[in-house]
């Protein structure tokens, strides 16, 4: 008598097309995220052209990853949440703060108008900036610089999102925030912070505080020194 196999026991590679899908429905949805512009922009942009290759098969694990530079990629979630309290829409022109890998600037890309991030390691940003256009994102500008000193000639946003931690809201760029606009930052110790939502009236800014967090600093003259 022949014996058929164990499936049970037959263990198949799960591609990283499904793995995209899974960490959109059980690391995001599951845990709050629902604006349907970031949840479709994550499910298309392949995380794992933003790591190292050897760490493409860690590129959907709900954790930071390193890119060089004593930077990280961030975790998805947070990545996530950072998007949906920005309220992003199609007109938006955007300021990111750490282009990092570019995977974060992807996003955006994806949601909104125009964006500009700026990265103060130039390796990162050349490598970020190759990247992009090889994945055809034309809507996109890297700049090498201080990013708590914003960027002027593209000014004003509609939204400013920054990357590494501040240790005080950076005036310069609320100074660049458009009217109705929105800046969503970590602020605290170089240890541990919380994300904190801006919005920009005409007569003033109103704050939100969301989630605890851990970004790497946020170096320049209205951050952190080195």
């Amino acid at each position: 008598m022949t014996r058929s196999p164990d499936s049970s026991c037959t263990l198949f590679p799960v591609s990283l097309e499904l793995q995209r899908v899974l960490m959109v429905e059980r690391q995001l949805k599951a845990r709050g995220i629902f604006d349907e512009r970031v949840l479709s922009a994550i499910g298309k942009v392949p995380r794992e052209e933003f790591v190292a290759p050897e760490l493409r098969e860690h590129a959907y694990e709900d954790r930071p990853l390193t890119i060089g530079c004593s930077q990280t990629i961030s975790q998805p979630y947070i990545v996530a949440s950072m998007l949906q309290a920005s309220e992003l829409r199609p007109e938006d022109r955007a300021l990111e703060l750490g282009t990092g890998s570019g995977y974060q600037t992807a996003l955006l890309a994806e949601v909104v108008a125009n964006v500009v991030s700026i990265e103060r390691h130039a390796q990162l940003a050349e490598v970020a900036r190759a990247r992009l256009s090889r994945l055809g994102y034309t809507n996109v500008e890297i700049v090498v610089g201080d990013g708590t000193l914003g960027y002027l000639p593209k000014a004003p946003y509609d939204v400013i999102l920054v990357s590494a931690a501040a240790p005080q809201i950076p005036q310069s760029l609320v100074a660049q925030l458009a009217v109705g606009g929105r800046m969503v930052l970590p602020v605290g110790s170089r240890d541990l912070q919380e994300l904190v939502r801006i919005q920009k009236e005409e007569d003033g800014i109103r704050q939100l505080r969301l989630d605890g967090c851990a970004f790497v600093p946020l170096i320049g003259e209205e951050g952190f020194r080195e």
